[in-house]
């Protein structure tokens, strides 16, 4: 009974463990699609940041997502364009902040990763 009672406890000992064991995550990088080079906003207009979503990663360490404007790759932490979304939607609607006009813009999404969008223009009313 002693050997049996043995082979219980640690049978339920290797089952816990592997309850517990940590599931793997994996750092999910998706590129930003728009806006692009090419993008012009105006100041108070409302669009879509969207990103890449085909090859993402069954578990995501972040998957909760956060846009920002940079201006000259410096991010405004200050004033979050969009958050709490889900990172695997592959868009989240912002609306144009009042910034001066530049083309050194660019938005940078947070999920596990900052991805910065290319540089593009907005323009103040």
């Amino acid at each position: 009974m002693t050997s049996f009672t043995t082979f219980l406890i640690t049978l339920l000992a290797l089952f816990t463990l592997t309850l517990s064991a940590p599931m793997r995550r994996d750092v999910f990088v998706p590129p930003v699609l728009y806006p692009n080079s090419d993008t012009v906003w105006t100041v108070g207009q409302h669009h879509n940041v969207t990103w890449e979503t085909n090859n993402a990663p069954e578990n995501i360490t972040n998957g909760i997502g956060k846009v920002y404007l940079a201006t000259n790759y410096i991010i405004d932490l200050d004033h979050p364009l969009a958050t709490g979304f889900d990172i695997l939607d592959g868009r989240v609607v912002i609306q144009v902040p009042s910034v001066p006009t530049g083309q050194n813009y660019s938005v940078v999404l947070f999920g596990d990763s900052g991805n910065y969008s290319p540089e593009f223009t907005i323009l103040s009313r």
